[in-house]
C-alpha cells in the first residue's frame, strides 16, 4: 500500500519546513499513501461526457444590480474629514 517511501516523506517535510519525529514520518507516510491511492481511484472513474465545471453546483449572483442613486455632495463627505484640500481628502503619503 506504501506508494511513497520515507525518503519521500522526508522531502515532502522538507519542503514544508516541518520537523518530524520517526513515528510521525510513518504516520504521514501511511496517510499520503492512502490519499495518493484515492487519487488513483478517482482517476478511473469514466468521465466520458461529463463537461468540465468550475463548481458542481449552479452558482447565482446575489449581489444587487447597479442603480443610479444620488450621493453625498462635495461639503457633506467631507464634514467630518480630519483634513481636506480643494475639495478633497488630504492624507499623508504612506510609502513603504
Amino acid at each position: 500500500m506504501a506508494k511513497l517511501s520515507l525518503e519521500e516523506v522526508e522531502t515532502i517535510a522538507e519542503l514544508a519546513k516541518l520537523t518530524l519525529t520517526d513515528e510521525e514520518k510513518a504516520m504521514f507516510q501511511e496517510q499520503l499513501s492512502a490519499i495518493l491511492d484515492y487519487a488513483e481511484m478517482l482517476q478511473q472513474v469514466d468521465t466520458t461526457g461529463i463537461p468540465p465545471t468550475a463548481s458542481a453546483i449552479p452558482l447565482k449572483n446575489v449581489m444587487r444590480a447597479d442603480e443610479v442613486r444620488l450621493s453625498l455632495d462635495n461639503e457633506d463627505a467631507l464634514f467630518n474629514a480630519p483634513e481636506a484640500e480643494a475639495g478633497s481628502f488630504k492624507v499623508r503619503a504612506v510609502l513603504d
